[in-house]
């Protein structure tokens, strides 16, 4: 299982960030659609690196067309030698409609054929396939000489997909190369309702098992070098549980331990704003299903113990301040 690291979305702190996340040994930079282009972040990172995975942790789908995200994705693959993963999202309804302008509908089925528009798309620059695709949502037939993409020795890129419910989850295991499962969720919902819903998507694709596939998780830690650190820490991950647990698309989560009608409640707190008893109603014992608590050092072991065989890479989800360089205390990093 390999550690990977967040990049954040200071477009000009970039590259020396993600130099400095490749030097402390993390075994990936994911950069999300938060203030800053993805792209550029990307772009950034990967210029300023030489060894490290480099991708969107996500970029938008539904904000942009299949030809767009294949141009850049091809771009990006090209420019990375290999390195770089496009992941995606779909975001959700009000966001895409009212943020971005774009059309909203069956979110799943889009997502899908989204995929499926950028693979023909490549296939005609990179194998000289005639481009002709023609799905529900999305058209592709014209591809002129003036404006292909050269082909290249990396090919295209991963496509990573994020997904929260059982249907999103089913397309990524059929048309994706990879799935990022949610932060806000847990050990016990990871093995008995995502990796069979994935099971089931590439039973679609004609694939078993997870062979050539990635499984990304994004581990909730509660750390610190003290204990009023790890105090700190502790409340602010409860505090985006609370947040988390709020939404109702993420209920199902709670159901599964039998906390589901905690959802309703933060619900409505976080309509009054009342943020710090959302944050109260999140007990130790919910805690310790969402997130793994130790020592820096302790990180790494108590994650390989909880979820190594759940994950092929991990990034620590760690709202709060900390040196990254903290969970590798004797400098071996996490992608060797």
């Amino acid at each position: 299982m390999k550690i990977d690291a967040n990049l954040g979305s200071d477009l000009a702190g970039a590259p020396a960030a993600a130099e400095k996340l490749e030097r402390e040994g993390y075994g990936g930079v994911w950069v999300a659609e938060a203030g800053s282009d993805p792209f550029l972040l990307s772009l950034q990172a990967i210029s300023a690196t030489g060894s490290v995975t480099v991708g969107t942790s996500v970029a938008i789908a539904f904000a942009r067309t299949p030809m767009t995200l294949a141009t850049v994705g091809f771009d990006l693959a090209r420019h990375s030698r290999g390195r770089f993963v496009l992941g995606l999202g779909s975001q959700v309804k009000a966001h895409i409609e009212r943020r971005y302008s774009m059309p909203w509908s069956r979110p799943a089925a889009r997502m899908r054929e989204l995929v499926l528009a950028m693979r023909a798309i490549w296939a005609c620059w990179q194998d000289g396939d005639k481009l002709d695709f023609r799905g529900d949502f999305y058209t592709h037939t014209l591809m002129t000489p003036f404006f292909a993409q050269q082909p290249h020795e990396y090919g295209p890129p991963p496509v990573y997909l994020a997904g929260v419910g059982e249907r999103m989850t089913e397309v990524a295991g059929e048309v994706a190369d990879g799935f990022f499962v949610h932060p806000f969720t847990t050990d016990r919902y990871v093995r008995e309702v995502t990796l069979p819903a994935l099971e089931r998507g590439r039973a679609k694709a004609g694939e078993e098992g997870f062979d050539g596939y990635t499984v990304c998780g994004s581990a909730m830690v509660v750390t610190g070098h003290t204990e009023e650190e790890t105090a700190k820490a502790a409340r602010g991950i409860k505090r985006q549980i609370a947040f988390y647990g709020s939404t109702p698309a993420y209920r199902p989560v709670l159901d599964l331990h039998g906390l589901g009608d905690l959802q309703p409640e933060l619900t409505a707190l976080s309509k009054e704003g009342r943020w710090r008893e959302m944050t109260d109603l999140i007990t130790d014992d919910i805690l310790d299903e969402f997130a793994v608590t130790g020592t820096p050092d302790e990180i790494g072991p108590a994650l390989q113990a909880k979820i190594g065989d759940i994950y092929d890479r991990v990034t620590l989800y760690t709202p709060y301040r900390i040196d990254p360089a903290s969970f590798f205390p004797d400098g071996r990093g996490a992608s060797r």
